[in-house]
């Protein structure tokens, strides 16, 4: 019996969810790579905008107090599993712990479905199914790529999850594991969830999961099958370090997935009219022979006293290669080449020292990849200048969207090889 020293838990409603258009394809029945239009565009499209304005998405996960293996069960907090498919997945990979995950869709697209139901609306009935439960698979693998960012950090890997009612693990577990995930420390349990006796979950939109935890990471390179990131199809993950791996319908024949570093379908601060238009002038990019790129943004703007004076600064950013997930290395502002506007500031006119210094010294995201801006909580500030913290954390923000921006949409929607 293991008791571990590190330790996590999680309890949020994620503010966006970014489900795949491929995801929601396949979800929907259709062959890979179809392209939806029409009267099945317009219903995907309306799913999709109905649960960004009502949909609850939740996610739990708690690291467990204890974990064994025994001859036959995998044991945690007291509690023994029967699955021999996952038990023999955690022994090669020498697990010594494990992460309880539970996420949900909510109930108001079931509830909602049931309406449009009743009301004799199949087609939008079933649209708006697929749909909570593309959201279910989205949170599993994000919960997962936000383990791996945290298992990084105390060298370790998490492993492919499992969950009740995958094969060789029966079902009727759940109502256990789910009573389980219950008893957690320092959070509440995000959602109202419950399991009936034949393991099915209600809201039915919902999954639970486990993911193992190893810190023989050198041993996953030798047992292929279990590499997590080729057994995870969260395409953005910013934290991958292999493409995704899997057999296409019908075949034996495993081909590698290269998925998207960055997330196409992004929810970013401002418009993506916006963006698109500053990428194209205002942003010039460099590639690197050792992959990196360094790009550069133009803003121009305006004091907010003396009439308004026009200003610029230059912005330098350069970033880390595209397989390590743009990790943001250098960062620099400084006024535009030429330009004089910022000496009308008023910060500047009473302390020109400290407001130059402070613009020269901030370099916000310093060293983290650059998918972490879309989560990146900073205050909104319509100020022109840079006089103020909040209004240069905007700016910046502005400028890290824009070149998000631009490199998603050079990312590979599916290729495979």
């Amino acid at each position: 019996m293991r008791t571990v020293t590190e330790s996590i838990e999680l309890a949020d409603s994620p503010v966006a969810v970014n489900v795949l258009p491929e995801e929601y394809v396949r979800l929907l029945g259709y062959p890979r790579g179809y392209e939806m239009e029409g009267r099945a565009l317009e219903l995907a499209t309306w799913a999709r905008e109905w649960y960004a304005q009502h949909g609850r998405p939740w996610v739990y996960a708690r690291q467990v107090e204890t974990f064994a293996l025994d001859e036959a069960s995998i044991c945690v907090d007291g509690q023994c599993f029967n699955s021999a498919r996952l038990r023999g997945t955690l022994e090669q990979a020498g697990a010594h712990s494990a992460v309880l995950v539970a996420v949900g869709a909510g109930p108001e697209a079931e509830e909602e479905a049931r309406r449009l139901w009743s009301q004799e609306k199949p087609d939008e009935y079933f649209f708006l199914e697929m749909f909570a439960s593309a959201v279910v698979e989205y949170l599993t693998t994000a919960a997962g790529a936000r383990l791996c960012d945290w298992a990084e950090q105390h060298e370790m890997a998490v492993l492919p999850h499992y969950s009740p009612g995958y094969p060789e693990w029966d079902i009727a577990e759940q109502p256990r594991l789910l009573e389980l995930m219950k008893h957690t420390r320092n959070a509440e349990f995000p959602s109202q969830l419950d399991a009936m006796e034949s393991g099915m979950l209600r809201p039915k939109k919902s999954q639970l999961a486990l993911f193992g935890l190893t810190r023989h990471t050198d041993r996953l390179r030798r047992l292929t099958s279990l590499v997590p990131c080729e057994n995870c199809s969260f395409g953005p993950c910013q934290y991958r370090r292999a493409p995704y791996r899997k057999s296409p319908r019908g075949t034996g024949e495993r081909v590698t997935v290269k998925a998207a570093v960055l997330d196409q379908d992004a929810s970013y601060s401002v418009n993506r009219r916006a963006l698109r238009r500053w990428a194209q002038e205002r942003l010039t990019m460099e590639e690197h022979p050792d992959g990196s790129f360094v790009a550069v943004f133009r803003y121009d703007g305006t004091t907010c006293t003396n009439m308004g004076r026009p200003l610029a600064f230059q912005y330098r950013v350069r970033l880390g290669p595209r397989e390590d997930g743009y990790p943001i290395r250098e960062q620099q502002c400084a006024p535009a080449e030429g330009d004089t506007g910022y000496t009308h500031m008023c910060q500047y006119i009473a302390d020109p020292e400290g407001v130059m210094g402070a613009i020269d010294r901030e370099k916000p995201l310093s060293g983290e990849r650059l998918n972490a801006v879309l989560s990146w909580r900073r205050e909104a500030s319509g100020a022109g200048c840079f006089c103020e913290a909040a209004s240069r954390n905007h700016k910046w923000g502005l400028v890290l969207e824009t070149i998000h921006y631009a490199l998603a949409q050079k990312e590979p929607a599916q290729e495979t090889e």
